[in-house]
């Protein structure tokens, strides 16, 4: 069987805020002194048409450098502050890992492995590869790339258990008089990680998998 027309060869677009298909007007197709913009809008809601997100490389590829840049300091910095009357102890994202191993929360312990350390890595490395291979026109295995974008999406909001964390130890600690628990700066180079993560896969038009080397204008 023949593979299935897309939605540009048919001359359709989608509008994405009203969700509208209409038809896609050429530049060849437009009336003299017809405006981009208008020849472009919505006829229901007047939003601006686009056949895919504008420079969606462009932000995807800058939302996910600067992801990368702010997890550095997330690893590396302290999360948060545990004192007690004699003993304050810094602890960052592995040495809090560590420290719920020990204290014999192992479940716990891998549960805040995975959606800190292991998500956010994983995120990382599914949309260098996104973005690298529809870059690149490859036609590889585009309907499991496809999911693995959906999975990104899925996922993503997992990956702020460890400021949830924080947050809710320093409320329940709060009530405590023999001890406290502070959130540290690196909670929020961690939060600004997760953050720009989802916006980048926001940002990537997952349509472009498919289009090879066309534009994503």
């Amino acid at each position: 069987m023949s593979a299935l027309p897309r939605a540009a060869e048919l001359g359709l677009i989608a509008c994405k805020v009203c969700g509208l298909v209409c038809r896609n007007v050429r530049d060849d197709e437009r009336l003299d002194g017809d405006d981009r913009a208008d020849a472009m809008a919505c006829p229901r809601c007047g939003a601006t048409l686009h056949r895919r997100k504008p420079n969606s490389y462009v932000r995807t590829w800058a939302l996910l450098i600067a992801a990368f840049i702010m997890y550095i300091p997330a690893n590396v910095l302290p999360i948060m502050r545990t004192a007690s009357l004699n003993d304050v102890d810094d602890n960052t994202i592995i040495s809090g890992v560590v420290e719920l191993w020990r204290a014999g929360s192992p479940n716990l312990a891998v549960i805040v492995f995975s959606a800190s350390i292991v998500v956010p890595v994983l995120k990382f490395l599914a949309l260098g590869t996104l973005l690298l291979s529809s870059q690149r026109g490859s036609e590889w295995a585009r309907l499991q790339r496809a999911k693995l974008y959906r999975l990104v999406e899925l996922i993503g909001y997992w990956s702020m258990l460890d400021v949830f964390v924080v947050a809710l130890l320093t409320a329940l600690v709060r009530f405590s008089v023999l001890s406290r628990v502070e959130p540290l700066p690196g909670v929020i180079f961690f939060g600004l990680t997760v953050v720009l993560t989802m916006l980048a896969s926001m940002s990537f038009d997952p349509r472009l998998i498919w289009d090879g080397k066309d534009s994503d204008d």
